[in-house]
């Protein structure tokens, strides 16, 4: 039963505490000790609610001087409002705290009826540590990240952490005290009552759990540990701790896809060789039938080297890691096959080495069809090698991106000389227009192919004649992407045709002049005949000198006649072992005081050890004689003296050839006269002074030796007519080997 009410007026009025009081006056002086904060708070309060009035007051004051006096009062009106509303909010505090006292009075009086003076004070002081240590654990398990609950065993909700509504999306009192199957749809409550029992028996569990919310549907997976509420030694309910690891799962099941899928072999083995796991991949790679009968063998019983397995060990060890380092593996019916391994070294947090994991990549395709495309480029180098002709390939920008070493023997350059080099450095200037024309045709699609003769100057700094055949490069799609060419080099063979035809044309001419010399050679012997009786019997002075220029006339037009016919049918020769130096100086001794008498130095330096040559002395006297005179009467046209340079030595290594050359200091032989100067009738002197005969016969007796004559301007300015003969025991032999007729 409780005690009657008392007014506030008794409990002040009443006497002090027994001493066996304490608790009740400490509720007591607590509750004092409230009030007093409480009225020194509404004091402040008060207080700055007055100053602000004042304050208010005080700016209307200034802005409000000017207007009529009942709105000048108008400030105070507001203080006296302020002030009562204070005075207001101070009694209805007063009676509050007054209402409050009594409360905590009465409330004392009946626990001091009910249970004892002694039994309220201790429930009181248990209610006050019940309700700060209830107040503790809430904060405790709100400031958790993880999910915190505890059920029922019937399923109910008996508590939760913020983070547990969070994930439901509901208010507080929306979740607590309802059933959890309300907002997890898996697992369901039959799965959970199944497996109750069992819990109850170890009154604990930890594992991951798959949940799936309502209504969103959403498959979350926690990791959960749950342990049983005992009370009396009976399971009363359970709490939770969940550890939201879906993201982790995701990321696991994403590996195990991409672990299973991979075409590359993936491996986790001890250091000690025991493998710990493998991709499909790589049991396919070994042959093998399923992953567990490849965990039963050991590393390093499939490599074919065991050793290899220990140095990877030892640099794994050393380094923590390896990358594509190329091995040799065994399968498992003993075929063999090349990888490239590329590991890591996994040490535990005692730096101790726990794991090597890594990748291996199946090179035999890879390897083989590299060795294929190597034989393939080595025939494609030597069939390019074996070409007579250099290969060039040329880029877009007109850059050479390939050139043959063809190009040595050819141009006397290296290919690294050209590569990266724009073409046409080293044409003519006077053919690098066609070359021009010809390559924009190639590379802007006009032609698909083209051939073109131009002159390309060799390192030595000679001319030569070069065919180019050219067609352009396309890629996949059919686009031009450069050209390529074969370059071969036909000076010796233009030479040898021009030579045909002119062999073709001088036996032509002299098939007609030897008929022609013929005709006029009765009636040349005539007029000499004639001429010479009538010069013995003429007295006249006059007319023996008109009967003597008639003789010299026709004496000079049966010589002429006579050389006509020793080009046209040259006799054949004596032939006979001649040594060429002899003939050179028996050729500069006839020719020395015409040659004195013009101030023409001549500078002769014999070789000693120079083969002899088997031909007709006569005749090839003739032939450096006709040389010697060209010379001096082309120094001649351009100075009043000079100087002509014989020379004379052994062909190179291997030739069995000997050279004679006349050069002079004259004005040389013009690019556009080279081909034409050995034709019949040619000549560059003046009327008068020459036939054009002089070097034909000259090319015909070479000829008829086995020789060859060739011309070209010297890089001082000049000629430089060039005789090779063969030696005479090489032409003796050739002989000998003949077949009797």
């Amino acid at each position: 039963m409780s005690a009657p009410p008392s007014n506030p007026q008794n409990r002040a009025g009443s006497s002090p505490p027994a001493p066996g009081e304490p608790q009740a006056l400490n509720s007591r002086a607590l509750v004092a000790a409230q009030e007093r904060r409480e009225q020194e708070l509404w004091r402040w309060c008060l207080l700055l609610l007055v100053l602000l009035a004042v304050a208010l007051g005080a700016e209307f004051a200034q802005h409000l001087e000017t207007l009529k006096l009942f709105t000048a009062a108008l400030p105070l009106g507001v203080i006296a409002l302020i002030a009562w509303l204070a005075v207001l909010v101070w009694r209805r505090r007063s009676s509050v705290a007054r209402a409050r006292r009594e409360l905590v009075e009465a409330q004392s009086q009946q626990l001091a009826v009910a249970v004892g003076l002694p039994a309220a004070r201790e429930f009181e002081r248990l209610y006050y540590v019940i309700q700060r240590s209830q107040q503790g654990y809430r904060d405790l398990i709100d400031s958790f990240e993880d999910p915190v609950l505890a059920i029922s065993l019937q399923g109910d909700i008996l508590a939760a952490n913020r983070r547990v509504i969070e994930v439901f999306g509901r208010e507080f009192s929306q979740v607590v005290g309802h059933r959890l199957d309300e907002f997890v749809s898996e697992p369901t409550m039959a799965a959970a009552t199944a497996a109750l029992p069992r819990f109850e028996e170890r009154r604990q569990w930890f594992g991951v759990l798959r949940v799936r919310l309502r209504p969103s549907g959403d498959l979350r997976f926690y990791d959960c540990v749950l342990h049983a509420v005992v009370r009396d030694g009976r399971t009363a309910g359970i709490s939770c701790l969940a550890r939201d690891v879906t993201e982790e799962r995701q990321n696991e099941a994403r590996f195990a896809e991409l672990f299973n899928s991979l075409q590359e072999g993936v491996y986790f083995t001890t250091p000690e060789g025991e493998i710990l796991d493998a991709n499909p991949a790589l049991v396919r790679m070994l042959g093998f039938t399923s992953r567990e009968e490849l965990m039963r063998k050991n590393a390093k019983e499939l490599y074919l080297d065991p050793g290899v397995r220990d140095a990877e060990s030892t640099m794994l060890e050393q380094q923590g890691k390896l990358a594509a380092r190329e091995i040799v593996l065994r399968r498992k019916n003993g075929s063999t096959f090349t990888c490239l391994d590329s590991a890591t070294l996994v040490r535990d947090s005692a730096g101790r080495a726990v794991r090597y994991q890594g990748t291996l990549v199946d090179i035999s395709s890879r390897l083989e069809m590299e060795r294929s495309l190597r034989e393939q480029q080595e025939f494609a180098r030597r069939l390019i090698d074996s070409f007579p002709d250099v290969i060039v390939v040329l880029d877009r920008e007109r850059k050479f991106t390939f050139v043959s070493n063809r190009v040595r023997e050819v141009l006397g350059l290296e290919p690294s000389d050209l590569i990266g080099v724009r073409y046409g450095p080293r044409a003519h200037p006077e053919d690098i227009p066609h070359l021009d024309a010809l390559v924009e045709d190639i590379l802007n699609g006009v032609k698909t192919n083209d051939t073109l003769e131009y002159r390309s100057r060799h390192k030595d700094g000679a001319w030569r004649m070069m065919r180019a055949t050219a067609a352009p490069l396309a890629d996949a799609n059919g686009a031009v992407t450069g050209m390529v060419a074969s370059l071969r080099d036909v000076t010796e063979l233009n030479r040898l045709e021009q030579q045909v035809m002119q062999s073709e044309k001088l036996a032509a001419m002299g098939q007609m002049i030897a008929g022609v010399a013929h005709e006029l050679n009765n009636p040349l012997t005539a007029i000499l005949a004639v001429s010479d009786m009538l010069r013995e019997h003429s007295e006249d002075p006059g007319h023996r000198r008109q009967l003597e220029l008639m003789h010299q006339q026709a004496r000079r037009a049966a010589d002429i006649v006579q050389d006509l016919l020793s080009f046209a049918r040259p006799p054949a020769p004596r032939k006979g072992r001649v040594q060429i130096a002899e003939v050179l100086r028996r050729a500069l001794h006839l020719h020395e005081y015409s040659l004195r008498r013009n101030n023409v130095a001549v500078d002769f330096l014999p070789e000693k050890g120079i083969p002899d040559v088997l031909g007709d002395s006569n005749q090839l006297i003739q032939v450096f004689l006709n040389l010697v005179v060209n010379a001096e009467q082309a120094i001649r046209e351009v100075r009043e003296s000079g100087t002509i340079r014989v020379r004379m030595g052994r062909g190179a290594a291997g030739d069995a050839q000997v050279w004679a050359s006349v050069q002079d200091d004259g004005p040389g032989v013009p690019a556009e006269i080279l081909e034409k100067i050995f034709d019949p009738f040619f000549t560059t002197k003046r009327p008068g002074r020459g036939t054009g005969l002089g070097l034909s016969i000259s090319m015909a007796i070479v000829r008829e030796h086995g020789g060859e004559i060739r011309v070209q301007s010297a890089p001082g300015g000049g000629a430089v007519f060039l005789v090779t003969l063969p030696v005479a025991d090489s032409v003796e032999e050739a002989d000998a080997a003949m077949p009797p007729a």
